[in-house]
């Protein structure tokens, strides 16, 4: 007797009706009786104070509420700890309304509170501000002087600090065959999910709360407002079932989160707050970050030195802080090594995670410098990498769990047709286009963290998992149901995973490319459990065929549970619930590492991209015209999900490469293009052939499941490969990103 497996099998999205058809309710959809609507004012300044906020014709308009100023903010919005949340980096978390301080262009300094959506907005452009203007710092490039260590916090246990110093970088640079060296600089970047941020907030009295939110954690989204309102956990339920993309941008609590709590306990109404698309640019964003990079080489082309420095934005009270410089020698073996990470404190709000935070930015000057690297040797690119391939973290001196980044690198390489490459840059031509070939290598960590989830047999001996995890769009919901299929024995559609509720067992924020390595197992050991339920009362069933047996004797299959040695003998489940007296059985079960084990090896997902490059000779304009990316990720769950997952990161990189650009002045200290007609991403139209190869590993030191994350690792090593691309079209190496055609002119 042989199950047929769920995991491995290409399922589509058990969501994806709901969604295509417009039937999934997200945040601001929800409906409630007597619902007030709340808008949010912008302040237009970047730094001073409020010296008058005058609301008086504001709240003349008939259907207006109440507005809510730092003036007459209600005493029980207040917080006064470091950390407000699961992902809050060290510092002083921002208090929206707390005083007539402004601290950041866009700051949110009121709420107007409405009957209807439309007289809100309109309400709001009645306020009256009178500032005193203070000056500010909002260059990066110009304030560089003022950089310093962040501060240590607990966000340091999964962004690492940069290791200590090893050898002597110095001397074995200059000693060092070949050397390249390059400074970048990234320009900021804004998350901008399709659906914007929204809270609906039901007031069920006193002071408890169902909140409907946009969140990538409702545990963490609940933890927020339990805290910074002094109410009991209990009573605040979060609930985000359905969330339209969001890449990190809901990690943390957003202010509209604070401001429609804050408004709902006041009033004791139901409130819904929504931020429009210009307002979804006044919080959290990839930082501008300015590197310096440094390797030196044999005459073999094995790096002997690594000089990595990255200076990032951060703002005036939190240190945030990415992993940007580590990446390096996690790859490449080098013997001396000098790495450095900075931040300078500006007049901004502070930096928020956006897919692959710090990897797609160090990746990019890292892989950039080893491609230079193997011009200068005459060695292709590939070949370099394979000459300084290892099977051990040498930043921590740990093996690696598993590492098939050598499969990636051949098969991606023969899947492109890599050895059709003439290797002199602006030698390949297609009518009056440059063509160019370019390569790169990703990695990203394979972390793991706990997580909680519970399985339920109901009478008809259908099973409901449950657990507070959310799905941001990547799959989870079916991803998990998968797993309890596999590890039941029972078909897809007669098991249920309720999801996305704080009410549920607990799950961290679902970020990092730890979800499904996280939330799996706990979904694997609560199903296993259960099914140790299910056999403990079959046993006990009078003579039962199975009183002799032990639980790895029998097999879990639609509906029954045979003996393997012998699949005639079988008790069905229906005859388990019926002698249970038709009750549900239930368990709920934990699962996380093993911290005396864990840390011992090294654990990461690779990948390696390829990546083809037309650039018009006359006008410079870039095009993709295809790309492959392989990757090495453990056990794939659902490979069309996982897919899906990759080909959205490479998409994103040929964004971040080629298009997205926020614009800065910094003679007001703002963002001067907040919409999506001035802030470009790809269309359609940019997009040509994608190809990815998952490249089989395995590895079950991670976890039971063998399964790493693949969020970030799609987007880590495109834009390297396509600015090496580039370079090979042309012969012109660009080190800044966005790569615009008058970089090419």
């Amino acid at each position: 007797m042989t199950k047929l497996p769920s995991i491995g099998k290409p399922v589509s999205r058990l969501e994806g009706r709901l969604k295509v058809t417009g039937s999934a309710k997200y945040a601001g959809e929800y409906e409630a009786a007597d619902l007030l609507y709340g808008y949010v004012v912008n302040s237009t300044i970047t730094k001073g104070k409020i010296a008058v906020i005058d609301t008086t014709d504001a709240k003349a308009l008939e259907g207006v509420i109440e507005v809510f100023t730092h003036e007459n903010r209600p005493s029980t919005a207040w917080f006064d700890f470091q950390y407000a949340d699961m992902d809050a980096p060290p510092g002083t978390v921002f208090k929206p309304l707390k005083d007539n301080e402004i601290k950041y262009n866009g700051q949110p300094i009121a709420l107007v509170v409405a009957e209807t959506f439309e007289m809100a907005r309109y309400a709001a452009i009645k306020i009256k501000v009178a500032y005193i203007e203070e000056e500010f710092e909002t260059d990066l490039e110009s304030n560089i002087n003022q950089a310093r260590d962040p501060k240590k916090g607990l966000a340091s246990m999964l962004k690492p600090p940069p290791p200590k110093p090893k050898g002597n970088f110095e001397e074995a640079y200059q000693n060092s065959f070949v050397r390249s060296s390059g400074e970048f600089k990234h320009g900021t970047e804004h998350h901008n999910p399709m659906e914007m941020f929204a809270t609906t907030v039901l007031y069920e009295g006193k002071n408890k709360l169902k909140i409907y939110d946009k969140t990538q954690g409702t545990i963490n989204s609940q933890m927020y407002v339990a805290n910074v309102f002094g109410l009991k956990m209990k009573n605040v339920q979060v609930i985000a079932p359905s969330v339209g993309g969001a890449f990190g941008s809901g990690l943390r609590p957003q202010y509209q989160l604070f401001m429609a709590v804050m408004a709902s306990l006041h009033l004791k109404r139901n409130v819904r707050v929504t931020l429009d698309r210009a307002q979804m640019y006044t919080f959290g964003h990839r930082p501008p970050t300015l590197q310096s990079v440094k390797f030196g080489a044999d005459e073999n082309g094995k790096v002997n030195a690594i000089f990595h420095k990255a200076i990032g934005e951060t703002s005036q009270f939190e240190d945030y802080v990415e992993v940007v410089v580590n990446w390096a020698n996690m790859l490449y073996p080098a013997e001396n090594t000098l790495l450095e990470h900075k931040l300078v404190p500006l007049d901004v709000y502070s930096p928020l995670d956006m897919r692959a935070p710090g990897g797609s930015t160090g990746m990019h000057a890292i892989e950039i410098t080893m491609d230079d690297l193997a011009y200068r040797l005459n060695i292709d690119p590939v070949e370099l990498r394979l000459i300084n391939y290892s099977e051990t973290d040498k930043s921590s001196d740990k093996k690696y769990s598993s590492k098939e980044l050598k499969k990636c690198y051949l098969q991606a390489a023969e899947k492109f047709g890599w050895n059709k490459r003439n290797p002199e840059p602006g030698s390949m031509k297609r009518g009056n286009k440059l063509v160019g070939y370019g390569m790169a290598t990703g990695i990203w960590d394979a972390n793991r963290l706990l997580a909680r989830a519970q399985a339920i047999m109901t009478s008809d001996g259908k099973v409901e998992i449950k657990s507070a995890v959310t799905d941001i769009g990547t799959g989870t919901l079916t991803i998990m149901t998968q797993i309890a299929s596999d590890e039941l024995g029972l078909p897809i559609d007669e098991i249920t995973f309720s999801y996305a509720d704080s009410a549920m067992p607990f799950a961290p924020i679902q970020g990092g490319s730890f979800t499904v390595a996280t939330v799996g197992p706990a979904v694997k050991a609560a199903c296993k459990a259960l099914n140790k339920k299910l056999f403990k009362k079959a046993k006990n069933i009078q003579d039962s065929v199975l009183s002799a047996a032990r639980f790895e004797d029998v097999i879990f299959n639609e509906g029954f549970i045979f003996l393997k040695n012998n699949p005639e003998l079988k008790i069905s489940v229906a005859e388990i619930l019926e002698a249970n007296d038709g009750k549900e059985i239930k368990t709920t079960n934990t699962s996380m590492p093993n911290p005396l084990v864990y840390g011992k090896k090294a654990r990461a997902v690779h990948s390696a991209v390829f990546v083809e490059v037309e650039v018009d000779q006359e006008l410079g304009i870039i095009e993709v015209k295809r790309a492959v990316t392989a990757v090495a990720a453990g056990k794939i769950i659902n490979p069309k999900t996982a897919e899906s997952q990759i080909l959205g990161g490479m998409i994103w990189g040929i964004s971040k490469t080629l298009h997205e650009e926020r614009i800065l002045d910094n003679r007001f200290g703002k963002y001067m293009n907040a919409n999506l007609a001035e802030y470009h991403i790809p269309v359609h139209a940019d997009i040509h052939e994608l190809d990815v190869i998952f490249v089989e590993e395995e590895d079950y030191f991670v976890n039971d499941l063998g399964v790493k994350g693949i969020g970030e690792i799609g987007i880590v090593g495109m834009p390297p490969a396509i600015a090496n691309a580039i370079f090979h079209a042309t012969g012109k190496r660009i080190y800044d990103l966005p790569i615009h055609f008058d970089k090419l002119l």
